[in-house]
């Protein structure tokens, strides 16, 4: 079987692609080996399935080349959380990943790409208490690893600040006022176990969740309710599902896109219903 494997170094701290494509290569398949940053060519050659190694971040943009081609995505994760593996119940372990990626036979599901603007994900995308967070961990997961989004999820939480936000879901405003984060998901899956429970990546549809700002003492139940997955059930927080999200916030909020910080203007968010098969166990 040809492969094209799309290896992200940076991911999790290590290189893990020449591992992965001698694991894939010991399973009998013919293997092309990208970096991200050249995941745009992943097609080329005629591939029979998309490989991509790397975190979160690095699936999107593999599975709308690979979605766009016709191609299945085989993802074998080598970052710090790896939730679309988590939520999707994909191996963990990278040589069981590979296993799985290099089965000619597989089973493929389809699921729903979504869209930042120009910028596919897979996850979730927000703003608020996340980013901070994101920037508080990045320097912690060398040492700490998936713990380190705890712990910038704590800085977050005693040093972070709310943001003006108003809310559109399909046309209709469903929040409008400071939020302490508003969550755009896909899976819904992020920062190494938290999620929205309601997120489903097979519906074709985005939901969103704004957390309301209120005092900052009760921001460990907000946190119990995102590790629990339950966060949309909360009082105090608004939960809407449709196919179009828009956001509006000051200009030069910054968003974390499954893991990656980034501006988003305008904050425009929508799904590809079935865009990319994706390899399952």
């Amino acid at each position: 079987m040809r492969v094209t494997l799309v290896a992200n170094a940076r991911s999790g701290g290590t290189d893990a692609s020449d591992a992965v494509a001698s694991s894939l290569r010991a399973r009998g398949a013919e293997v092309t080996v990208l970096d991200v940053g050249d995941v745009a060519a992943a097609a080329e050659g005629d591939p029979q399935r998309v490989v991509v190694a790397g975190g979160d971040g690095s699936i999107g943009a593999a599975a709308a080349i690979a979605g766009r081609a016709g191609i299945p995505l085989a993802v074998v994760p080598t970052g710090t959380a790896n939730d679309f593996a988590r939520a999707l119940e994909l191996p963990r372990e990278v040589e069981a990943a590979c296993g799985l990626a290099a089965e000619p036979d597989a089973t493929t599901r389809a699921i729903e790409l979504a869209w930042a603007g120009d910028r596919p994900f897979v996850n979730a995308a927000s703003c608020g208490l996340s980013v901070v967070a994101a920037r508080r961990a990045a320097p912690l997961k060398p040492r700490l690893g998936p713990l380190a989004y705890a712990a910038g999820a704590v800085r977050a939480a005693l040093t972070g600040r709310a943001v003006a936000a108003t809310v559109r879901c399909d046309g209709r405003d469903v929040h409008d006022g400071p939020a302490w984060q508003v969550v755009v998901g896909a899976t819904g899956a992020f920062g190494a176990g938290s999620g929205i429970e309601e997120a489903d990546p097979h519906d074709g549809l985005l939901d969103v969740v704004a957390v309301g700002a209120g005092s900052r003492a009760a921001l460990a139940r907000r946190a119990w309710g995102l590790r629990s997955g339950r966060i949309a059930r909360q009082p105090g927080v608004t939960h809407a599902r449709g196919a179009r999200i828009e956001v509006t916030v000051p200009p030069g909020t910054r968003w974390n896109v499954d893991g990656e910080v980034c501006t988003l203007e305008p904050a425009s968010f929508w799904a590809d219903a079935g865009a990319v098969e994706v390899v399952v166990p």
